[in-house]
């Protein structure tokens, strides 16, 4: 069971690679565009932490604190994405501070995902 808990981190893991390497790739283009590939990491993201977040065969109390800390982020994230999405749809551009704020959230994401214990 354990190492089926160790696969699922790593797919958490690459859900964050997959969001902050299409943001880096965006960033560099200097593209200020909100992708598909974004979202589909944060979905993977998502639902592997909460994959995760199942008490389901450890022998430790889950860090709640933590688990919610990381939620809120991802919340935040998806709502940047969502309404950065929709503004891309509409006017064709995406407002700079949107895109900016992803990068750095999905970073924060992905350390308090490793650094916290």
């Amino acid at each position: 069971m354990e190492i089926l808990r160790h696969v699922v981190v790593l797919v958490h893991l690459v859900g964050f690679a997959v969001l902050f390497g299409a943001w880096v790739v965006e960033a560099v283009a200097r593209r200020v565009q909100v992708t598909r590939l974004m979202s589909y990491g944060m979905v993977i993201a998502l639902l592997s932490g909460l994959a995760l977040a199942a008490p389901w065969g450890i022998d430790y109390d889950l860090n709640y604190a933590k688990i919610g800390t990381k939620l809120v982020v991802l919340i935040i994230i998806g709502a940047l994405l969502g309404i950065g999405s929709a503004r891309q749809k509409r006017t064709g551009a995406v407002p700079p501070v949107l895109f900016w704020l992803v990068g750095p959230l999905t970073l924060l994401n992905a350390a308090l995902a490793v650094l916290w214990r």
